[in-house]
């Protein structure tokens, strides 16, 4: 049975393809928060987070969203960039994005293409009862556009402190 925390709950995957450390990122060009086409190969030759949420100005994405704006300097100065990546259209990302004064890209897949090619999106555990949806995971992508850090079934609360432990930032 998935473990309840503060914001919720704690997903458990299924069966889903997952991405792991070494493997190439899978490339995307997703619209911004302002429908500006951002491109994961834009990124080349810098290490970037891209983590994956379920839904703008919900209790956990937002708490998750405003400790990335929180260390944002401390990842940019460890050569970090960040993207967020969720189903939500341009215009809700931009009311979030406003609303929690972010200041690193947030993407918008509404096919869910991006989420279902690495492996965030798809059958999960919730309250006991099996759904489909968005797997809260965060990756980090090198300079090369390998896949660093993989990590599925995140917590949003206290997730961007544990992950700046894991890579010593």
């Amino acid at each position: 049975m998935p473990r309840a925390d503060p914001v919720g709950y704690r997903a458990v995957v299924t069966d889903n393809h997952r991405l792991s450390p070494g493997d190439t990122a899978p490339e995307f060009t997703l619209p911004d928060a302002d429908g500006k086409d951002v491109s994961l190969s834009d990124y080349r030759g810098r290490k970037v987070i891209v983590y994956f949420y379920p839904a703008a100005s919900t209790p956990g994405c937002t708490k998750q969203a405003c400790d990335f704006r929180d260390n944002l300097a401390e990842l940019g100065g460890a050569g970090l960039e960040v993207l967020g990546i969720s189903p939500d259209k341009p215009a809700k990302l931009a009311k979030f994005r406003d609303n929690e004064g972010l200041t690193f890209p947030l993407l918008s897949d509404p096919e869910r293409e991006v989420l279902k090619e690495w492996g965030a999106f798809g059958e999960k555990m919730m309250y006991g009862k099996t759904v489909t949806g968005v797997i809260r995971s965060t990756f980090v992508v090198d300079e090369q556009g390998k896949i660093e850090v993989a990590q599925y079934n995140v917590r949003a609360t206290g997730h961007v402190a544990k992950l700046r432990r894991d890579l010593s930032v």
